[in-house]
């Protein structure tokens, strides 16, 4: 496979480029998608180099389509992923059932948009709810959020990576401002940091055993009797349980003794540790958290958070309360001293507007 990026190669791109080129350098082989604003430009760049490093492309009639072709492509075999946004993002949850009910390692790309429905094509973090438990099963799904290009680059080439690693449906959840905007960052070949290949194989479509001994999979969505859907989802369940340690990732600022705990996700938690940093600076005793993880989310990480920040947080997000409740439910059975909430459906949120939000 073609070399796609020297190591540590200074760039200045748009967030769509970087999550194209991420890709490319994940050793992603196929792209499937529908156009949707804010994710074109992934569609559009991604479509310019897959000639040149002989990787395949096609843009189906809907985003339903999109999804099942992604989940041919990777019962064969193959690296493939998608991204969308908004109204993509529902239509998208039909394939990614059927990807959590099989175990398929379908790799998404979400540039969120306002809702409900058309709404706006700019910017929000409306799409947490729906990317972390769409559909009609239980979740089954790893979701990284991130804040910046570094964050894009880094985690689309990691989303292949744990997709594959641990079969379950894997999402990039980034956002209208990320996917517009400008902003340095270094490209790499992730073999040159000691990632090796994705460990992509055919699922579907080989003779006799996998060639390692392992029997030939038997892959479902659909039961006659509950008792069976029930044994297959106790297996998922305990698989993803078993795995959340590993895939579990945060970032914390502060030390035990603090007054509040300060939480943001995305974008909106770049604006938070900025606003956190400063007061700091100022003498407050304020700390920070930010899940990078959205799903499995990195609870145990927030207690001990919570714990060292009076058990009060304030939540920061431009929605009404998604990450705000994923907080509630990982906070553990001890009641907190405090919540409190600043929420901006589908409105940026700045570094001033957290500062003025914090009350000790």
């Amino acid at each position: 496979m073609p070399q796609t990026a020297r190591s540590e190669q200074r760039s200045f791109m748009t967030g769509n480029e970087v999550v194209a080129r991420a890709a490319l350098a994940a050793g992603a082989e196929y792209m499937f998608g529908y156009p949707i604003t804010p994710q074109n430009e992934i569609m559009h760049y991604w479509r310019r180099l897959a000639p040149r490093y002989q990787r395949g492309f096609l843009q189906t009639e809907d985003e339903l389509s999109a999804g099942f072709a992604c989940l041919g492509a990777v019962l064969r075999g193959k690296i493939a992923f998608s991204a969308t946004a908004g109204p993509g993002t529902v239509l998208f949850q039909e394939p990614l059932s059927m990807a959590e009910m099989m175990r398929l390692p379908v790799v998404v790309i979400v540039q969120q948009r306002g809702g409900p429905s058309t709404a706006t094509v700019i910017y929000s973090q409306q799409e947490v709810t729906l990317t972390c438990f769409g559909g009609n099963g239980e979740g089954l799904r790893l979701v990284y959020s991130t804040s910046s290009h570094q964050e894009l680059y880094d985690y689309t080439i990691k989303a292949f990576h744990q997709a594959w690693r641990y079969r379950f449906p894997t999402f990039v959840l980034g956002d209208g401002y990320q996917a517009k905007m400008r902003e340095a960052l270094f490209l790499y070949n992730p073999e040159d940091r000691g990632m090796g290949a994705v460990p992509a194989r055919p699922l579907l479509g080989h003779k006799g055993s996998n060639g390692n001994g392992e029997p030939q999979l038997h892959l479902r969505n659909a039961f006659s009797v509950e008792e069976e859907l029930a044994e297959i989802l106790r297996k998922h369940l305990a698989d993803f349980d078993e795995a959340a340690p590993y895939l579990e990732e945060h970032e914390f600022i502060g030390e035990p003794g603090a007054n509040l705990l300060v939480v943001a996700h995305g974008i909106v938690g770049r604006a938070a540790r900025e606003a956190v940093e400063e007061l700091r600076r100022e003498g407050k005793k304020v700390n920070f958290f930010r899940p990078l993880t959205l799903r499995p989310f990195p609870e145990k990480a927030l207690q001990q958070a919570l714990a060292n920040s009076n058990r009060s947080m304030l939540v920061v997000e431009s929605a009404q309360g998604q990450l705000g409740s994923l907080c509630r439910l990982a906070s553990g059975h001890e009641a907190l001293q405090r919540f409190d909430t600043f929420y901006r459906p589908g409105v940026g949120i700045t570094t001033e507007e957290i500062r003025e939000a914090v009350t000790l």
